[in-house]
């Protein structure tokens, strides 16, 4: 049996605390924001003053480095679970501010009432969150860090206490007070990981576990190991990959970053992200681990965030052993590809590429790991000069466009991004694309695979977003009016049923019928009501007939037969269709999944 590779050990409060103190467990200001309910740190005091269980903490002994004098420096600690319980004690207990969700500074202030103490309710309450109320009062505690100050004097406190509150016993509240200043001396358990284990497997452990039934990710765990780093400047590192994310939702946020946090004020990296309060773009909003994931593939050549750990603790892939120049070298790669990320001209350029596509809505982009991965192209090819300036975009976009219809990243999407990272180390990322297009864009590929994606059901059918970003980039109109298919899909129009849902349902089609993709098409909404559930072979030939006839109708946007049929040609429906009713459904579906295919190839080749 292989030797237990972790221990497991109670540690009182106060004992934890001092040790982040001394900074031999390394939880940073923030390592991600302080995100409980003021209600569950005043739950935590009360269920460690009752003697309940509070769960465990996970930590991790980082695996020592070998210096260049060949000498070896003791990793550190890293809290790699139960952040927010230790957090809540630190800023109730310890007294420290923390930060909250939004990024704003400040206290969770616990209050106690030492009458709830001494009562024989079991369901008084002990603990609140402070409000005014008890600091006005004499009856609470109105902060309980208060008792647990190197200065605070018991006895000075029962002297005023039970002068404001005569009916108080000074030895009852002397025993309530023992009581809650035991509380740093609680015990929770803690499970410490051996840094004898492989950087996979505490990699693994990391995503294994859940807080507050949210899984973990790899980029938590980047996150967590970069901001336990001072010495190589990871703490700030984490706060830049925080911020750009945090901006990109809301702009507005530069300010109160600005107000809030003068130290990374002050470091550079803010100018480098002012650009962001003015940003609009909506269609890519990275997250940390996209950031971290662009940042590490084009500058250290390869996918795995598992590996960054690894590399960020030193790690020679080749002799297993642990190295400070490891960890310095990939702090400075991450830097710089981080830098290269948040970059505006970089951003905006890649998202040029990706709009100009036809991509200019959130709603046609369903693959956040393609274009992740098309990011790091376009980034690798700005930095290798591989290619002309105006060769890049075309690149970027059928790396884009082919990962999407081929779902290249959908399943295992590490294992092919490392594939990928590889070949265009080896060849360059114009050789490397002609290979997967050979291996993949197959006659059978355009006729048979894109026409078989075309039967599922789902209008986030990756296949159905590409036809849509298609009809986008040639500019085409939506049905039966002149309105692009681009301009609704950014309005959030709707898409509705050339063969009108209930005119299928009343005629015996079931759900998978009526709703598949090649039955969708962008209608604007007063036309669609004026439709109904007329069969198409009626309301077309009703706007073909109004149309001729010049009648001041629904369909008067459309002023010729030529427009009308053009019009049809733009959404890819069969002209036939004009004679066709619920008996045609079928061929219909099969006629137009055909010219649907035939739009989407001919797009990737105009790329």
């Amino acid at each position: 049996m292989d030797k237990q590779k972790y221990n497991n050990y109670p540690m009182a409060i106060s004992q934890i605390l001092g040790l982040i103190e001394a900074n031999e467990i390394a939880i940073p200001e923030i390592q991600r924001p302080f995100v409980w309910r003021k209600s569950q740190v005043r739950d935590l005091m009360d269920s460690l003053y009752k003697g309940y269980p509070t769960g465990y903490i996970i930590i991790w002994k980082n695996p020592s480095v070998k210096l260049k004098n060949g000498s070896l420096s003791e990793g550190k600690k890293v809290l790699i679970d139960g952040q927010q319980r230790i957090t809540a004690l630190m800023t109730a207990i310890a007294g420290k501010s923390i930060v909250f969700d939004d990024y704003s500074e400040g206290r969770v202030k616990i209050a106690f009432d030492p009458f709830a103490a001494i009562s024989n309710n079991p369901d008084a309450e002990l603990f609140a969150v402070q409000t005014p109320a008890h600091l006005k009062g004499k009856r609470w505690i109105p902060d309980i860090a208060e008792l647990f100050k190197a200065d605070f004097s018991s006895f000075k406190f029962i002297n005023q206490y039970v002068a404001d509150n005569p009916e108080m016993d000074q030895e009852e509240l002397h025993k309530v007070l023992e009581s809650l200043k035991n509380l740093q001396h609680c015990n929770i358990g803690v499970i410490e990981l051996d840094a004898s284990l492989d950087i996979d497997v505490v990699t693994d452990i990391f995503i294994r576990i859940n807080s507050k039934g949210t899984a973990l990710s790899q980029g938590d765990f980047v996150m967590s190991k970069i901001a336990a780093d001072e010495i190589h400047g990871g703490n700030t590192l984490r706060k830049v990959v925080d911020y750009f994310a945090h901006l990109c939702k809301d702009g507005t946020f530069y300010n109160k970053i600005k107000e809030k946090d003068q130290i990374f004020a002050s470091s550079g990296y803010l100018g480098k992200l002012e650009w962001l309060k003015d940003d609009k773009e909506t269609v890519y909003d990275p997250e940390c681990d996209d950031v971290l994931r662009v940042a590490f593939m084009h500058r250290c050549k390869r996918a795995k965030l598992a590996d960054l750990v690894a590399m960020l603790s030193g790690r020679d892939f080749e002799t297993r052993e642990f190295k400070e120049e490891i960890v310095e070298s990939t702090y400075k790669e991450l830097e710089a590809g981080i830098n290269n990320v948040i970059k505006e001209y970089n951003f905006n350029q890649f998202m040029l590429a990706i709009r100009s596509a036809g991509f200019t809505s959130k709603k046609l982009v369903n693959s956040v790991m393609a274009i992740d991965f098309a990011y790091a192209v376009y980034l690798l090819l700005q930095e290798s000069k591989e290619v002309p300036v105006d060769e890049i975009k075309s690149l970027v976009q059928r790396w884009y466009v082919l990962s999407v219809l081929t779902g290249r990243y959908s399943a295992s999407p590490e294992s092919s991004f490392a594939k990928d990272i590889r070949a265009i180390g080896e060849n360059g990322v114009k050789a490397a694309l002609k290979s997967i297009e050979d291996a993949n864009l197959s006659d059978a590929f355009w006729n048979v695979q894109l026409n078989q994606n075309l039967t599922y059901v789902s209008s986030i059918n990756p296949t159905y977003q590409v036809f849509l970003a298609a009809q986008n980039f040639f500019k085409k109109d939506s049905l039966l009016s002149h309105i692009p298919v681009g301009e609704l899909v950014n309005l959030g129009g709707d898409i509705h049923h050339i063969f009108p849902k209930q005119y299928l349902v009343d005629n015996g089609f079931d759900k998978h019928d009526y709703n598949q993709v090649a039955n969708y098409a962008y209608l604007d909404t007063p036309l669609n009501i004026k439709i109904g559930k007329k069969s198409p072979k009626e309301y077309l030939n009703e706007a073909l007939n109004a149309i001729k006839g010049s009648q001041d109708n629904s369909f008067k946007a459309i002023k010729s037969e030529a427009e009308f049929i053009q019009n049809l040609e733009d959404n890819c429906i069969p002209a036939d269709i004009l004679n066709m009713d619920y008996n045609s459904y079928q061929e219909f579906l099969e006629a137009r999944r055909v010219k649907m295919t035939q739009l989407i190839k001919q797009y990737y080749y105009s790329l």
